[in-house]
This record gives structure tokens, sequence and C-alpha cells, in this order.
């Protein structure tokens, strides 16, 4: 993504409460800027520049048996910090209907489970195994929370699927221990196995993560596919999150186009959307958005809450002069080519960027993306270089679209 200078800059600090379809009318646009206020100058298709598209390379019944080994490695967990236990996750004050693609996956007939009814039997060793093997996971590692601290990257095989669910029932939490991504799948990476001659664009494996905790990831120094992703990454195949929880995860803190403290996505079969429903991401921190990253993917991001996440990277896309690159996206950050972003009944507050969009990042390069918010509020979300609109730096079609929303 690159950004042209504007004839003008306008300066703003006003609140938008939007009601109806409509665009906010006092922008404020950084010298950064490749798009003039709303109302105000055409954009310049031309000013595009970066070539982003495709990157290369890269509360659920228990079973009573599973694959734990002898090692403890779980203990108690917080009930803060669980969506089970009477913690609820995403956004308790908005509803918006959720597609059948969004929604929860039956596992009350799992094909394996992690755990034999006792915490030191919830382990690494056995969430590796088990996400190696695919199909239907659930846990059971006795009736109170559980932390299981990963001593190693949980990788979805392609072959094993085709779909691959990962079901906490509530009382499960991953913790990377600030050392190390929790879970990856790559379609791409031969390591995982090739599964078909089109890996960028093939409808499995489809991942599933659903009613736990991700806390503590880490992806620092992690290089493939250009790193990214504290908690989970993911290329290709189908993706979606549906109740979790993500807690204080953690990517590279400088880098152009590099992000996702807690998902990073690139590719998703014919362009269909990742789905995140009924979730929280708290606390993470990576060069560009602090929750969620992407190239070239669409989101759907529905009756969730997003909050206190930060890009802190510096000097934008591509790096200014002296810097390493980075800062944009507080909570979410979004680039590529044809891809669009719905955010619907959440919340995204109290995130803040370093550069442009301390809410929202959406930079379409060739101006076919679009964003709609909806039902959903957006509020003290700081960017410190550049936004087109109260938290949001946008370049896509048109404008952004706002319904029954608060931007300010």
């Amino acid at each position: 993504m690159r950004l042209r200078t504007p004839a003008a800059v306008v300066a703003l600090g006003v609140a938008v409460t939007v009601l109806s379809a409509c665009s906010p009318s006092v922008p404020r646009a950084d010298p950064r800027s490749a798009q003039a206020p709303a109302g105000g100058a055409d954009v310049d298709p031309d000013a595009a520049g970066e070539a982003t598209g495709q990157p290369g390379g890269h509360a659920a019944p228990q079973a009573s048996t599973g694959l734990g080994s002898p090692a403890v490695s779980a203990s108690p967990t917080p009930p803060a910090a669980s969506p089970g236990g009477g913690v609820r996750t995403g956004n308790p004050v908005a509803a918006v209907a959720v597609p059948a693609a969004g929604r929860a996956v039956d596992t009350s007939r799992p094909t394996r489970t992690v755990g034999s009814g006792t915490p030191a039997s919830c382990t690494s060793t056995a969430v590796v195994r088990a996400v190696a093997a695919g199909g239907l996971i659930t846990f059971d590692c006795g009736p109170d929370p559980v932390t299981i601290e990963m001593t190693a990257t949980a990788k979805v095989r392609n072959a094993n699927g085709p779909q691959v669910v990962l079901d906490g029932g509530g009382k499960v939490t991953l913790s990377g221990q600030g050392k190390r991504r929790i879970l990856y799948m790559n379609t791409c990476d031969p390591l995982q196995g090739w599964t078909t001659s089109h890996c960028q664009n093939q409808d499995h494996p489809q991942l599933t993560v659903q009613n736990l905790v991700f806390a503590n990831g880490d992806a620092t120094g992690q290089r493939a596919e250009g790193g990214g992703g504290g908690a989970i990454f993911v290329r290709g195949g189908r993706f979606k999150v549906v109740n979790s929880h993500f807690v204080d995860n953690r990517c590279d803190p400088t880098g152009a186009d590099l992000g996702g403290a807690a998902i990073r996505v690139l590719d998703q079969h014919d362009k269909q959307p990742v789905y995140v429903v009924d979730s929280t991401f708290i606390g993470g921190s990576c060069a560009n958005g602090g929750a969620l990253s992407s190239i070239g993917v669409s989101w759907e991001v529905l009756n969730s809450t997003l909050r206190d996440n930060k890009a802190v990277g510096e000097g934008a896309n591509p790096a200014r002069a002296g810097t390493r690159g980075g800062g944009s996206g507080g909570a979410i950050y979004c680039d590529g080519n044809e891809f669009s972003v719905r955010v619907a009944g959440t919340t995204i507050e109290d995130n803040d960027a370093k550069e442009g969009g301390g809410a929202i990042f959406f930079v379409s390069n060739n101006r076919t993306g679009t964003l709609r918010v909806e039902r959903s509020t957006l509020r003290r979300n700081p960017s410190h270089g550049f936004e087109t609109h109260p938290g949001i730096f946008f370049q896509g079609a048109g404008n952004p679209s706002f319904s029954s929303s608060t931007i300010r």
C-alpha cells in the first residue's frame, strides 16, 4: 500500500453518530494520506503502487478418551480469562444475525478428545497430536477451567480434514507462554503436505476454533509468509472463530506489512470471508493489526469486542526513510486488492495506532474493496499519524458505509 500527498490536510476532532448509511462529514487526513476526506477530491487510482494481492510461498459434550501424555502442563485458569464460567465473549450489548457459515460447528460427536478427565492429561503434546490428526477435537480436562501451556506450535496437516475443529467447551486456555505461536495452518507449506495443485485457493482444510481462550501467543521472529499471527496464522482453506477470547498476544513490533497480534490470514477459498463471531480481542500488540491482519482476505466481524490493542510500528507502508515501517490498524489491518470487511454488532474501543487507523486500517490497492460498519460502536481509537474518518484509514471503493453506528 502506498500513500500520496493530498493538496490539503483537514483536521478534525468531532464525534459522529451515524443513524443511517452515510459517511462522517469531517474526517481527518495526514499529509501521507492517499485519500482526501469524504466529499473531497477524487482518489487517484494509479497511486496504489504496491502489488500485494497474493503473497508468495505461505458448550460441547465431553468424550471420555484422549491423547494425553503423563507430563503435567495444565493448570487452573482464572475465570476472567475464560469464555466459560459465566464469562461471555463477544459484545453483550449488540447482536446481529449470524449466517450459517459463521456459526459454531456441532462437536457433540467428536473425532478425538484431548485429555482423559484430569488437568494433567491435557498437555501441549496432546493438543499438537490432535490438531495434526484433524477432525472434530474436544477437551476432557476435568470440571474446572485449565490452561494448557504450549511447548510447541500445533500445526494442521493439510491432508487430515477436511474439517479441523478445536472446541474448548468454554473451559480451556491455550497459552503460548510468550514464547511461540499457538496454532498454524498453511495449505502452501510443503512441510504440512500439498494436497492440490492450487494451494492458494482450495476449500480444505476448514479450520474452526470455538469456545477457547488463546493467550500469550508470540510470533516474533517468524519470517515464513511474512510473519505475524501471534496466536493463529492461516493461509488457504477456510477459517472461522466463534465464541473465543484472545488475550495479550504478540508479533514483531516493526514491519511495513507484517501484522496480526492475534490472527493473520492470507488467502481463503474463492475469496470467502473469515468469520469472527461472538469473540473478544484484548491487549494485542504488533507492528500492524493489534488484533487482526490480512492481505487480500475478506472478514465478517460479528457481535465481537476489540479493545486495548496496539499497532506499534513506525513509518507506515511503504516504510518512511529511517524507519522499519508499520504502526497501522490498532485493531484491524487489511491490505490487498479485492476484499471486503463487514463489522456488525461489534464494539471497537481504546485501540491505538502509532501511524494510521486506530481502529481499522483498510487499503484496497486497486480501489475495489468495501468497508461496512453496522450497529457498531467505534470510539477512543486514536490514529497518531493519519486517518480519513475517526479511528479509520480507508482507501477503497467510494467511502465506507456506516449504519446505526457510533463513530468517534
